[in-house]
């Protein structure tokens, strides 16, 4: 006998059978009905205390753990707060499952209450998107929503549910319960296997190339690919670069790596890509902060670009061997072509380039000057404190700017899933959110947030919902009073006139606010000081910390490439000289 409930019970009941652990939200009038039902589930909710914070929540969740974040929040307004996360998880490639509530079926148009397009709004933002009509049809769409995001390559996938569809007092909302054990949808193929005559090809010009570097992206972590990646660069003893959505995907502390490319990548990353003979582009998208201007980007390199999206070949960069595929079976494959064409000892002797190198890197490494007696703290330098008294396995978040750069340049990333930012949207706030939802995801790790004073104003009100549920992440603030990323550009293109970046280093007190939030709140204001306040808040477990470390609003992110020049005119630290060639 079949099993009779409403649709809000199907809904929660769908996703547990999903495995969902955790959904992070907050309700309101035309999702209440769902809400309802969460009382008798195991699944537990976080109480956010702003939408955008639920979405964040769950992109970090889905960072630290690979598996798929939910979010549950109700209509209009709410819908509208989520569009950020959305479009961040897009361009991100992130999977994420966010339910929205919807006005009931018969008042959609009529502008109700609480009504927006939902679906309407966020076409442009997600991998696909659901307006629930029948209840009977829940189980289904829950299914095929979670296989969406988390198939091919993944991403977000909204569904959109009206009121009166999940609310047991009406009729519309009964439905017999059932679970569909697979999902049909013809539309939808991932290309998964590559082809074995591309990966023969790709294989050939690796053994051709004198000067090849490996450009590895993001699509590394999504396909779980980072063992293959290593077999692939000690077989050949090819050189790494990782691009900021794929540190960690390769050990900073291995030989072969350089480091992280593009308009903030340090030198050597950046030149070996302009001076290589090969670029092996494995789950990367040329993207315009890693190429410069396209038509001076690696202008004498072949392209082996592999990519589970064919819309990603030849978007940017005409490839010689484009693959479609999942990266990990195409490494594999690329390895197996390899061993057949004689492993290592077909490759040639590629000492000159080893050398070459070498070079670079003896002779522009990360560099800064050190504060002197007196002065505001180095960034850079608060940044090496913690990476080097922390554990090997912290999960570190950032929010976007200078922090962010100095964070990817100066943090060691040796284990994958360590490091969670927002890449393609560049999302000020991502930070205080994410590391919380990376924290529930991995309670066992240690959770650093790198935030500016910029991006901590967006999102503070998240470390509410971390107090209250006893959520330990450790928050360090690099505040220089101003939106940095915006001075640093206004100083060197805009003839140091500084409209509208200038903050205030009072305003508002962060160890205060800190503190009205449920956090041990600390200020820092001398290299000394930097360690001690480390190690407290590392001992600290039951609550958030959140040091804010006052440092010096002079200091740039070096090396740079200016926005539409190519990546030939690096600029460097001032100390090391002039940068290029």
């Amino acid at each position: 006998m079949s099993q009779k409930m409403s649709g809000g019970q199907a809904l929660i009941k769908s996703l547990e059978m999903e495995g969902v652990d955790v959904i992070f939200g907050l309700p309101g009038g035309a999702i209440l009905p769902v809400y309802d039902p969460i009382i008798d589930s195991p699944i537990r909710h976080i109480l956010v205390r702003h939408e955008q914070g639920a979405g964040h929540m769950a992109e970090g969740y889905a960072h630290a753990t690979g598996r798929p974040g939910v979010a549950m929040v109700t209509s209009g307004p709410a819908a509208t707060n989520v569009v950020t996360p959305l479009c961040d998880a897009y361009m991100d490639s992130v999977p994420l499952v966010m339910i929205t509530g919807q006005v009931p079926l018969a008042a959609l148009g009529t502008d109700a209450f609480q009504e927006c397009d939902t679906t309407g709004i966020t076409i442009p933002v997600t991998k696909h998107n659901f307006l629930v009509t029948d209840a009977q049809d829940i189980p289904r769409i829950v299914r095929e929503a979670f296989h969406i995001a988390t198939t091919g390559r993944p991403g977000p996938v909204l569904i959109d549910v009206p009121k009166d569809i999940v609310d047991p007092k009406n009729p519309r909302s009964d439905m017999d319960w059932y679970w569909p054990e697979s999902v049909d949808l013809p539309g939808y193929r991932p290309q998964v296997d590559p082809d074995p005559q591309l990966l023969r090809a790709a294989a050939e010009l690796i053994v051709a190339a004198e000067r090849p570097v490996i450009y590895a992206g993001g699509g590394i972590l999504k396909a779980r690919a980072a063992e293959a990646l290593k077999d692939l660069a000690e077989l050949c003893g090819i050189h790494v670069v990782t691009t900021l959505m794929a540190r960690g995907a390769f050990p900073d502390d291995h030989e072969l790596a350089l480091g992280m490319p593009g308009m903030h990548g340090n030198y050597t990353a950046v030149t070996s890509m302009q001076q290589s003979d090969l670029l092996i582009a494995l789950g990367s998208r040329f993207d315009d902060r890693v190429t410069g201007k396209v038509g001076g980007f690696a202008p004498g390199a072949k392209v082996i670009h592999v990519d589970i999206d064919p819309a990603e070949l030849g978007k940017v960069r005409r490839p010689d061997v484009g693959i479609a595929g999942d990266v990990r079976l195409a490494i594999e494959g690329i390895l197996r072509e390899l061993h057949d064409l004689g492993g290592a000892t077909a490759q040639p002797d590629r000492t000159a380039w080893r050398q070459q190198i070498s070079g670079w890197q003896e002779k522009h490494p990360l560099t800064y000057q050190q504060s002197e007696p007196g002065e505001l703290l180095k960034p850079q330098f608060v940044l090496e404190t913690l990476r080097d008294n922390t554990p090997d396995d912290t999960i570190v978040a950032s929010g976007v700017g200078q922090h962010q750069m100095w964070t990817s340049q100066y943090w060691k990333f040796n284990h994958p899933y360590t490091w969670v930012n927002s890449g393609g949207l560049g999302t000020m706030g991502f930070s205080v959110p994410a590391a919380i939802g990376a924290k529930v995801g991995r309670p066992d790790r240690m959770v650093w947030a790198v935030d500016g004073d910029g991006c901590f104003q967006m999102t503070a009100q998240e470390l509410v919902t971390a107090a209250s549920e006893r959520i330990p992440v450790k928050i360090a603030i690099l505040n220089n009073a101003y939106l940095g990323m915006v001075r640093q550009w206004q100083e060197m293109f805009y003839e140091e006139r500084y409209s509208e970046v200038y903050l205030s280093p009072d305003l508002p007190d962060y160890k205060m606010w800190a503190e009205a939030m449920g956090c041990v709140g600390m200020r820092v204001e001398s290299p000394e000081e930097v360690l001690p306040a480390i190690e407290k808040a590392n001992a600290i477990d039951d609550r958030p910390v959140v040091i804010e470390f006052r440092t010096d609003a002079r200091e740039k992110v070096y090396p740079m490439v200016p926005a539409g020049a190519t990546n030939s005119e690096i600029i460097v630290d001032p100390s090391q000289g002039e940068g290029g060639r």
